[in-house]
């Protein structure tokens, strides 16, 4: 049939007819009806007393909805007072009472449907047709699912959920309660958005009506990550766990479970799902980040029966910063579901994806205010090569090394080569500058940012690409000193990276891992406390997200069993940066207009992806024969051994399937195959489109395979690096940056302030503005009462963190005494820190003390000032066993501000034979003591006044 020639309003109709039979409906036309073809049977211009409409749908015998069918051009929502006429009409010979429940209007390009069960009906649009089998569930149903999200929610119980929590899933459910169809989540990295959305699915599940939900990610890392997170929930209240209840589902092939409740997948196995196209699993392994595109995309997603659209009420779309957009935005605008997005990093695309609804807010920021993260300081290092770069001459003898391979063959430089920074560890690797960064990274730690750990700190460092990180491993363990267990890759070519990653994260070693992009977003790792960038990045969102990794708040224990010398909770992380990461230019997203800007890798990868529209296969095409005319006859031949053909043939193939001669000839041989007689002013346009559709598989073939992908872009890559052993690096500045004294300074007045406002109402605080003599009643708990106040949100300030405020101060003031390391204030700034430190914290504060010490160290000034004194004026000195008790007394004024006779049944004095073995030791031989000793009790009042005043 030539449906050209036929009406634009009978077109729609035969349009209509084929979407409804995709969906199982059996189409018939008006007498000759058939309710018993099928379950679900659509009659066209079926009898009502408002008139025949122009299809009626009939599910088990019984009419359920109506569609309004219109031409291509015609305005949708105009039509809809008439679908709703014929769905309250008397329908012949089913004595319906009540108005049809499911109304759709349709051309041959757009469906909107409107169920009257909601509480405000409210048309939306759909991609395709509901089966019969979905119209009879709902049916069935008591209420619609969007009933249920306003009426059914009962109350959020708010035990072990944090306050962020809880705003996010009421925040959620009053918004799909308001049927808003997408709402955005943003909570900072570590506030456990993952949990929030668990607790939202579970309740989403067992009090909302929902029957399926798809959680979607972007890596198969991430998949794999939610799906343990699912099966270590347990509900509220519940002694068994989520997944013992709900049947959870991470989807390693086409197949959904029909039992599934929950589905985890990632968006680029849904789309080769949708499309149709086989997808290769290391597209799962690669962060969409990484993969660009061309906004102008191709409808590849077409209807899948086995998948319909109704398959998921809900989509949550983890880390959606990166997944709304182009070609992936089709699989979310495919499933008629409300969509949830998780992120903490959304720019101004993704709040219009999400049209603004903002359902809750819990910035970076917030979260270190409240102790669900933990703030950071930037640490810089420069070297001299590896800000200005350096000069290779011609005749040098050089190391040249096959990027792929590592392979070197030793030769001479053919002509002089100057290189930037910018071409370090990408045409030429300088072994001195990895060096200088990572001796400078293992002196920073070990004398100014930790220097009191026994082992090296957790550490992950960002590289470039494989082949740089596998140079940085080496010079790693080299410099350290120690072995493979110590440094690993955790990339997704390396052996087993899901194995590394859970070792770094539980075990001991290993100390330091290397990745590239594999741990950058979304991926925990809560004991890390150093990032070393030797990358730049330029977008924000991306940077955000990699410096997310270490933003993981973690208690002393857990934090000490993978670093045994850690000494209290994890309080802050240290951003190393190499590079200048942290000052280059950041933009909110990039994404690319016109495919000129796209690279060779990534328009191979689109191609393979199924993005192959007329501009991607043109500029492939283009690429490869400017390629072709690059190469070296060696080159060719490497391309040709993976691709079959020479690389001009590849790149005219290409151009073969969007030439219309070729889709003429390629259409009527097709046509001559069915045994259908055309020429070409015959063929239609769906004929010419499944031609040229043919064509361009049959030219893209060869780009499916990920080896030839990767052989072609290795090609066209300059295959060698040079090693430049000659010229060494030398490090030029090593210290905190202007950041972190900027961050003490606040921290500083903070406490300050804190002081001020405080002085009259907290015990600890007032002794200090009260004479020396007076504060010998400042006890224990009094400190233990100031330092809860403090460290409770929004300040935080435990002493440790005091301590190393003052230290930043005093480098960021004077750079050359950081640089020399050699101040004598506020030394070891990571040092384990006694809550009695807080006295010498206020006493600087104040201004009564010149110098930041410990109250240990000014205890100890004082008491050896005080025994020279004693011995000076005593006819006898103290025995060596009276100040070795004394030296005990001591240090336990210096732990704990005061001593008392109780104090001598515990550990160290019970050890040494308590009160009465000290009673002893100090007895008085004075005739008038009537067999009292006074000097003990006289020595402890002393000691309690001297030594803290």
């Amino acid at each position: 049939m030539d449906i050209d020639g036929l009406k634009p309003e009978t077109q729609a109709r035969l349009s209509i007819d084929e979407q409804l039979r995709l969906a199982g409906w059996k189409v018939q036309t008006w007498p000759a009806a058939n309710l018993g073809e099928g379950l679900g049977v659509a009659i066209r211009e079926y009898p009502t007393d408002s008139g025949p409409a122009d299809y009626i749908l009939f599910v088990n015998r019984k009419a359920v909805g109506v569609i309004e069918a219109k031409k291509d051009d015609s305005i949708l929502s105009q039509v809809e007072d008439q679908t709703l006429r014929y769905a309250s009409s008397k329908i012949k010979f089913q004595n319906n009472q009540e108005p049809l429940s499911f109304l759709f209007e349709a051309t041959s390009q757009v469906i909107q449907f409107t169920d009257l069960r909601d509480p405000t009906p409210r048309s939306r649009e759909i991609f395709h047709f509901f089966k019969p089998e979905t119209l009879q569930d709902w049916i069935k149903q008591e209420s619609s699912l969007r009933h249920n999200l306003k009426n059914n929610m009962p109350e959020l119980p708010k035990a072990n959920l944090r306050e962020c929590q809880v705003g996010a899933i009421t925040g959620l459910e009053k918004s799909l309660a308001a049927n808003h169809p997408r709402s955005l989540i943003h909570m900072a990295t570590g506030a456990g958005k993952t949990f929030t959305a668990i607790n939202a699915v579970y309740r989403l599940l067992n009090h909302g009506g929902a029957k399926r939900i798809l959680f979607l990610v972007d890596t198969r890392n991430l998949g794999k990550q939610a799906q343990q997170e699912f099966h270590a929930f347990k509900p509220q209240g519940k002694q068994t766990f989520f997944h013992e209840n709900h049947i959870v589902q991470r989807l390693t092939s086409s197949t959904i479970d029909s039992a599934a409740e929950v589905c985890i997948c990632t968006i680029q196995r849904m789309y080769s799902i949708l499309s149709g196209k086989p997808i290769d699993e290391s597209a799962e392994d690669i962060s969409l980040h990484e993969i660009k595109q061309n906004q102008q995309q191709a409808k590849l997603v077409k209807y899948n029966p086995a998948v319909p659209v109704e398959t998921f009420d809900f989509i949550i779309v983890d880390e959606c910063h990166r997944s709304i957009y182009n070609l992936w935005k089709q699989v979310l605008d495919y499933f008629d579901a409300f969509i949830i997005g998780l992120t903490a990093t959304p720019d101004k695309r993704t709040f219009g994806f999400f049209k603004e609804n903002i359902v809750a807010e819990y910035s970076y920021e917030d979260s270190v205010l409240d102790g669900v993260n933990v703030g950071y300081d930037v640490y810089e290092i420069e070297t001299e090569i590896g800000n200005k770069g350096a000069e290779l001459k011609a005749k040098e003898w050089l190391d040249h090394r096959d990027k792929l391979t590592r392979k070197k063959r030793w030769a001479q430089a053919e002509e002089d080569n100057s290189y930037t920074s910018k071409d370090l560890d990408r045409s030429v690797v300088n072994v001195s500058q990895i060096r200088q960064v990572i001796k400078a990274m293992k002196k920073a730690v070990e004398t100014q940012i930790y220097p009191d750990r026994k082992e090296v700190p957790k550490t992950l460092i960002f590289a470039k690409t494989d082949s740089h990180a596998d140079d940085i491993i080496q010079i790693v363990r080299e410099v350290y000193g120690q072995g493979n267990e110590f440094c690993k890759k955790v990339t997704y070519s390396a052996k087993d990276p899901d194995g590394i990653l859970n070792d770094f994260r539980n075990d001991f070693n290993p100390r330091i891992t290397v990745t590239v992009d594999m741990i950058a977003t979304g991926t925990d790792v809560k004991p890390l406390e150093i990032l070393l960038f030797m990358r730049d990045v330029r977008s924000k969102g991306y940077y955000e997200q990699m410096k997310g990794r270490g933003v993981r708040s973690l208690s002393y224990e857990d934090l000490h069993n993978v670093s045994k010398s850690a000494t209290s909770d994890k309080d802050r992380f240290v951003l190393i940066d190499a590079v200048g990461v942290e000052k280059s230019l950041k933009t909110e997203s990039r994404p690319l207009e016109r495919n000129p800007n796209l690279s060779l890798k990534d328009l191979l990868q689109g191609v393979a992806m199924g993005h192959r529209d007329d501009d991607t296969i043109q500029s492939l095409a283009n690429r490869l024969t400017r390629l072709s005319k690059q190469l070296d006859k060696r080159g060719l031949a490497e391309v040709e051994k993976l691709t079959g053909k020479p690389l001009p043939q590849v790149a005219r193939d290409l151009l073969t399937a969007l030439d219309p001669d070729a889709i003429n000839q390629r259409a009527l041989a097709n046509a001559k195959a069915a045994g259908i007689t055309r020429n070409e002013e015959s063929l239609t346009d769906s004929e010419r489109q499944s031609a040229k559709e043919q064509l361009i598989d049959q030219a893209c073939q060869t780009f499916d395979n990920p080896a030839t992908r990767e052989g072609i872009e290795s090609a066209r890559r300059q295959r060698e690096q040079l090693i430049d052993h000659i010229n060494l690096d030398t490090v030029t500045y090593s210290g905190y940056s202007s950041q972190a004294a900027d961050n003490a300074e606040k921290v500083i007045q903070s406490f300050k302030d804190f002081i001020e406002q405080y002085k009259d109402d907290i015990q600890a605080l007032s002794f200090f503005y009260q004479q020396p003599y007076q504060r010998r009643g400042l006890t224990f708990a009094m400190l233990e009462e100031l330092h809860q106040a403090l460290s409770k949100p929004p300040l935080l300030l435990t002493t440790e963190k005091l301590w190393s405020a003052y230290e930043r101060l005093n480098q960021g003031n004077n750079q050359a005494a950081a640089k020399k390391n050699n101040s004598n204030k506020g030394k070891k700034v990571n040092s384990q820190r006694q809550l009695t430190d807080i006295i010498s914290l206020i006493r600087f504060a104040l201004g009564l003390d010149a110098d930041l010490k410990s109250f240990a160290e000014q205890v100890d000034a004082k008491f050896k000032k005080w025994i020279f004194r004693h011995n000076a004026q005593r006819s006898t000195a103290f025995t060596e066993q009276q100040t070795q008790w004394l030296r005990l007394i001591k240090d336990h004024i210096a732990a704990s501000c005061a001593i008392e006779r109780d104090d001598f049944d515990y550990s160290p004095f019970s050890d040494h034979g308590g009160l009465q073995k000290a009673w002893g030791l100090f007895a008085v031989n004075n005739p008038n003591s009537n067999g009292q000793n006074n000097e003990l009790d006289s020595l402890l009042a002393e000691m309690n006044q001297e030594l803290i005043a």
